[in-house]
């Protein structure tokens, strides 16, 4: 909702405006609160360790240790493509096809929808057929349409995001659950660390592409961020650990 907050709010009545913002951290601190009371009243919703470890997976720790470095490199790939779309592609569509800042705070919402919408939808979509295979399908299937990206016009530049989007999106909660499976019982560790990394992923790449746009321009950033989903075909270096994958792996 950020973009269409800036694009009608902010802009039209100033920064100042922002400050009225708070109110909803403020009502977000407070639904947080209730939720911890809550938890705390259902102990059935902790996770109990010697359960969690006796489905711990058979796997040798240098297959799980080469796993999570895979892991991380699509984590790394993801984010920074992403820091390329949410820091900068305002100013790419204001600097190529010349239109206001509120219309391309529009198209930026646009995008960040298909995001939402791509990050619900790669858990269920995980859970049936396979995390692995949307790990493959998410990162390196969407390689096409950001090799496209930086050559459509603006109709197009529109249709690309959003299939971008949704589908690079679906990978997070994949590789999220995937990881937890490599280390059962150690969900804290597991979410702490790939969440610390999409965040602290996206600001490194933030300040990067910055750097290259102020040197090259901002169509230089979005040509070579093209090639960020290749780094997808690592995805098969990862071992399967969805039975129904196993199965399909050896016929």
């Amino acid at each position: 909702m950020g973009p269409l907050l800036a694009a009608f709010i902010v802009l039209p009545a100033g920064q100042h405006s922002i400050a009225w913002f708070s109110a909803a951290a403020l009502l977000a601190i407070m639904v947080l609160l209730r939720v911890r009371a809550w938890y705390k009243r259902h102990p059935s919703m902790t996770p109990k360790s010697r359960a969690m470890r006796a489905t711990q997976t058979q796997l040798p720790r240098r297959t799980i240790a080469g796993a999570m470095a895979v892991l991380i490199a699509l984590v790394f790939s993801k984010y920074f493509y992403m820091a390329s779309l949410i820091s900068y592609f305002t100013f790419y569509l204001i600097a190529r096809f010349h239109v206001s800042v509120q219309t391309a705070q529009v198209h930026l919402f646009v995008f960040l929808g298909a995001v939402a919408a791509g990050t619900i939808i790669g858990g269920p979509v995980g859970d049936r057929i396979g995390r692995k295979y949307v790990i493959w399908w998410s990162i390196l299937g969407v390689l096409p349409f950001t090799l496209a990206l930086p050559y459509a016009n603006l109709f197009w530049t529109e249709i690309l995001t959003v299939i971008i989007g949704l589908v690079l999106a679906s990978a997070f909660s994949a590789i999220l659950v995937y990881a937890q499976e490599l280390l059962p019982g150690r969900v804290g560790m597991v979410s702490g660390l790939f969440f610390g990394l999409a965040f602290g992923m996206g600001g490194v790449g933030a300040a990067l592409l910055g750097k290259l746009a102020d040197a090259k321009g901002i169509e230089f950033v979005y040509r070579v961020c093209a090639f960020l989903p290749a780094i997808g075909l690592l995805t098969a270096f990862l071992p399967s650990l969805n039975p129904g994958e196993q199965r399909r792996s050896i016929r």
